[in-house]
């Protein structure tokens, strides 16, 4: 029954840090407007970007990071030394993958939000720091090359997962002792896939939105 409170513990933490709604709050704050009534109507950092602006959209995107490993920090520093350790990594990555489904699906926005990329890289940098930078590479990468957020999103949810299988087969410090990380990166890119569907589909159909310097050339 205790093992039980201390998941529900990391869940609630992981959640409610996930659902505060940076990009929405930013957007208020700078154009006065509601985020969820432009372009795609998500809460994350491109439609930040497209709202009010490439200031906006970087900070949107860092503080999703922050708060998807501060899901990670808090879980880690309430429930280490009275969980038990076998158990623990097991608390930390569903407080990751709350996270994310905090972010897509925020209490503080009637259950609106993002597609969860962000939080995902941040739970994720929170368990091995160089998450962020290959994180940052990746994304960057993509939306200056393919110029669609949702297929460096759907690149990322791939590449968490993958990296911590990699990880655990290698036997890399603690990660070969539980397979616990690279199933949380599994789950959390199921979630990030099924709030991408309409997006999927439009790839599909060649109707995806494009963003950045591709769009830019599309446009001359």
């Amino acid at each position: 029954m205790t093992i039980i409170l201390y998941f529900l513990a990391a869940a609630l933490i992981g959640y409610v840090c996930g659902a505060i709604p940076f990009g929405f709050l930013y957007v208020k704050l700078v154009k006065k407007q509601d985020l969820r009534e432009i372009g795609s109507g998500r809460t994350g950092g491109t439609n930040s970007l497209r709202a009010a602006g490439l200031g906006v959209g970087v900070a949107t995107g860092l503080s999703d990071v922050f708060k998807g490993a501060l899901g990670i920090w808090l879980s880690k520093l309430l429930l280490s030394g009275h969980a038990p350790e076998a158990w623990l990594p097991w608390m930390l990555i569903t407080a990751g993958v709350m996270s994310v489904v905090g972010h897509n699906w925020s209490v503080f926005l009637k259950f609106g939000g993002g597609a969860g990329t962000a939080p995902n890289i941040g739970w994720a940098t929170a368990i091995w720091w160089p998450m962020f930078p290959i994180g940052f590479v990746v994304m960057v990468a993509l939306l200056l090359g393919v110029g669609m957020a949702s297929v460096a999103s759907l690149a990322m949810a791939v590449i968490v997962p993958l990296i911590f299988v990699v990880l655990y087969v290698a036997g890399y410090a603690d990660f070969g002792v539980t397979p616990a990380y690279l199933v949380g990166g599994l789950i959390a890119a199921s979630v990030i896939v099924w709030a991408l569907r309409p997006n999927i589909k439009r790839i599909i159909n060649g109707t995806e939105r494009v963003v950045g310097p591709r769009a830019k050339k599309m446009k001359g």
